[in-house]
């Protein structure tokens, strides 16, 4: 196949389904999580799970990284614009998303703050250029996705000496992570559910590739299909999760094999390596302190660093009482489960960041799938 149309053909996914339910095993729980958001949009917006036998079901995983964004880095950033009078750079969904005293970035720019939505880490530098008399900070954010072109952003700022810009780095990590929610003591505390196996992310393994999770299989006996994210894609990932399981496998499958290699991209991976290196742990919304599983700038370019500069100090802060986002982001309940969700939670006055983002479980169901549940209660 070639062109999108063809892997959202309609035909075909229903015979993928039935291929799906002759072949799912009676008495046997299918328990699998997607961990890209965007593979829990794609299953929302398409109704995958209503094609699903009863007894294989898809939970949400901490795949987006605007909802695992925890309150306290938010708040550095605010405090950065409001306090310090920088102009924060940042992602459009990055300044929706909630954080303490009923601020968000974008609250903060309604008092006054210079924030600036930009398209990429590049608009923030030039715009540090463009105005020499003001710090300029680019709030990042993201999965391995989004961490080179902010490694390249960092480099060329070195290479052309711009003394007014830096980088507020909150890069995470997805291996590291997917382990968490299997071992960690901390994470089964908050509440845990049974994974079987895992739709790998997509634009993830483009730079990582299908090797990192190798080992994680191995060891842990989860199969991993790395997945795209068209509907027959997903569907397809399913199905080869389902025969891994009846197969008593657990290896790494890649059904996006149009894009993804085992090595991945790894020219973005030096780059990544040369500015970027390791934190001992990082806090993730829904999952708690997680060991390796963020990325700080190096010493060599601490100048462009706004944590250094800026002598910054990470607090940790505790999410609205009755936002179930955490646990929505460990898959342990879901976004109806929420007292809040479609009434005082909405995507145009989101209480927690599971509704901000597109790629959000809350936005997701708000989106497609809060209607079913109306028709649900309703029979």
């Amino acid at each position: 196949m070639k062109y999108i149309d063809e892997f959202r053909d309609g035909a075909q996914a229903r015979h993928i389904a039935a291929n799906i339910a002759a072949e799912v095993r009676p008495g046997i729980s299918y328990n699998f999580m997607e961990f890209c958001g965007g593979h829990t949009h794609a299953i929302s917006r398409y109704g995958i799970a209503d094609m699903l036998p009863p007894n294989v079901r898809m939970i949400h995983g901490p795949g987006c990284p605007v909802c695992v964004l925890p309150i306290g880095r938010v708040d550095l950033a605010i405090r950065l614009a409001l306090d310090r009078g920088v102009m924060l750079c940042t992602y459009g969904d990055t300044m929706r998303v909630p954080a303490s005293d009923g601020l968000s970035l974008i609250k903060a720019k309604a008092r006054g703050a210079d924030v600036r939505m930009v398209y990429s880490a590049h608009d923030a530098l030039k715009l540090a250029e463009q105005h020499p008399d003001r710090e300029v900070v680019f709030f990042a954010i993201g999965f391995e996705t989004t961490t080179p072109p902010t490694a390249l952003v960092l480099r060329d700022a070195a290479a052309r000496a711009v003394p007014n810009f830096s980088v507020l780095c909150c890069h995470v990590l997805t291996p590291a992570a997917i382990t968490h929610i299997l071992e960690a003591a901390e994470a089964h505390q908050l509440g845990t559910v049974p994974i079987d196996g895992f739709i790998g992310p997509a634009h993830v393994s483009i730079v990582i590739g299908s090797r990192p999770y190798e080992g994680f299989a191995e060891r842990y006996r989860k199969p991993v299909v790395i997945t795209g994210f068209e509907p027959l894609d997903v569907m397809q990932g399913i199905l080869m999760l389902v025969r891994q399981i009846n197969a008593g496998r657990a290896v790494v499958e890649n059904e996006f094999s149009r894009v993804v290699t085992r090595e991945g991209n790894q020219a973005a991976q030096a780059l990544m390596a040369q500015v970027f290196e390791l934190r001992d742990s990082f806090e993730w919304r829904g999952l708690g302190e997680v060991p390796h599983s963020a990325l700080k700038i190096r010493p060599a370019y601490a100048a462009w660093d706004a944590e250094r500069k800026f002598d910054l100090h990470y607090a940790s802060v505790p999410d609205h009482k009755q936002c179930e986002c955490g646990a929505i982001l460990r898959g342990v309940k879901r976004p109806a489960d929420c007292k809040l969700f479609g009434t005082v939670c909405t995507p145009e006055s989101p209480m927690g960041s599971c509704m901000v983002s597109n790629e959000g479980a809350c936005a997701a169901h708000y989106a497609y799938g809060r209607f079913r549940d109306i028709a649900v209660v309703s029979a």
